[in-house]
């Protein structure tokens, strides 16, 4: 009855001793250091948030007069040279207007005064040295709100890279000024994390568009790309 035992027992024998081996050896020392990288590059794409808002007694009057001047807009940046792909329906908005009056018992009396129908366009423009001159096309023909302005870029995954890159520079860097400072040195690499930080592009060393006369005035600037990592490092 006790012969099927005897394997789990001699299982159990070898296994202990590893596991109390495991136990006793110690964590080899280590150095956890962060570093940080940052890598600029001029934004090759601007995008353009544009509002076209019209007025009217009805709700339906205010939409036509709305369309019409949007379709205008669209017709405009598509002769400029931007693609379908390129445009992009942000939101429509129908609002009632009031004129509230007061009343002698204290209160307000609210008067329907029209609807203003709101359309947002969002423009992705690749040749960032026309922005200037879309914007001001655009005014032209009827946008009367937004404006809002974003330079960035289509694809950063190079100037990430090299961000990415000095960031880890940094760490090693930091890494073996602590080392030393100590009296050791640093060994292998037994883990990296990085996390990538883009805040919203901002223009840096702005440079002026050649752009048409009577457009827009606008600067791109550069935009910042920034890295960090957290590296840790075996000690010698």
């Amino acid at each position: 009855m006790t012969r099927p035992l005897l394997p789990l027992a001699l299982a159990a024998a070898i296994a202990f001793p590893a596991l109390a081996a495991a136990a006793e050896s110690p964590t080899p020392p280590r150095i956890v250091v962060s570093g940080e990288g940052a890598a600029t590059v001029a934004p090759d794409l601007a995008v353009l948030t544009l509002s076209v808002m019209r007025e009217a007694k009805t709700a339906r009057a205010a939409l036509d007069a709305n369309n019409d001047a949007m379709a205008a807009v669209i017709a405009a940046m598509k002769s400029a040279g931007i693609k379908d792909r390129d445009l992009q329906t942000a939101g429509i908005q129908i609002n009632p207007r009031y004129n509230y009056t007061n009343k002698p018992d204290g209160g307000q009396e609210a008067e329907l005064i029209a609807y203003q129908v709101t359309n947002t366009l969002s423009v992705r423009v690749r040749d960032v040295d026309k922005t200037g001159e879309i914007l001001d096309k655009a005014v032209s023909l009827g946008v009367n709100q937004g404006g809002g302005i974003v330079f960035t870029n289509d694809n950063p995954a190079a100037t990430v890279t090299e961000a990415r890159k000095k960031a880890v520079a940094d760490a090693m860097a930091k890494a073996k000024t602590l080392a030393e400072a100590a009296g050791v040195s640093i060994g292998r690499v037994i883990e990296i994390t990085d996390q990538k930080i883009a805040p919203p592009p901002m223009p840096i060393n702005a440079k002026a568009f050649d752009a048409a006369v009577g457009a827009a005035p606008v600067q791109a600037g550069e935009n910042a790309y920034n890295v960090q990592v957290t590296v840790t490092f075996e000690l010698k």
